[in-house]
């Protein structure tokens, strides 16, 4: 496989594995910290999510190389990992 295609494999496995995963980790932070019922909460954060998805999916074809598209996917997810850890355990509630 060449160089190219393997850049092409990779940004694919982030924008499907790593999109998903930004999506749904931004799903449950909204559903967790928005101040309104549970239900509601669970609803917005999951239609939220797939706009997230989108961004994240155009975001892997945007970026200049596949190193910085996995950045630009880790980052976020870091972040919203860290406010899920955060608002399960209320140390920030």
């Amino acid at each position: 496989m060449s160089g190219s295609k393997l850049g092409v494999a990779s940004r694919a496995v982030a924008a499907i594995g790593g999109g998903y995963a930004v999506g749904g980790l931004s799903a449950a932070v909204l559903a967790l910290w928005l101040p309104t019922t549970p239900a509601e909460a669970a609803l917005t954060g999951t239609l939220a999510s797939f706009v997230v998805y989108v961004c994240a999916v155009l975001w892997v074809f945007a970026a200049p190389t596949a190193g910085r598209a996995w950045i630009g996917l880790a980052v976020p997810a870091t972040a919203l990992g860290a406010l899920l850890l955060a608002g399960r355990s209320g140390s920030l509630a």
